[in-house]
């Protein structure tokens, strides 16, 4: 399930306090619906692609960056879209 744009517009604009709140909720909820244990964070990377839409007359790919995160799995690599969410400096 893709997430709401107007979240991440709202995540975006947390500050340090509200963010480390959400941190606890998220740790909380992967806790009771993955059984991630308490002080285990999840390990995953964060990686820019450039990424080609596909389309035959497109002149502009590729297109991005957009950011992805990686993680293993169940012993499989998984990625998942995360977006413009990470503004380059």
């Amino acid at each position: 399930m893709p997430l709401d744009r107007d979240l991440l517009d709202a995540v975006k604009e947390l500050d340090e306090h509200d963010l480390r709140r959400l941190q606890i909720l998220t740790r909380a909820q992967l806790q009771a619906t993955v059984g991630v244990q308490a002080g285990e964070d999840p390990k995953f990377s964060m990686r820019q692609q450039w990424v080609r839409c596909g389309k035959a007359g497109c002149t502009r790919c590729p297109h991005g960056p957009y950011w992805y995160a990686y993680w293993t799995e169940d012993g499989r690599r998984r990625s998942r879209y995360v977006g413009r969410l990470l503004e380059e400096d």
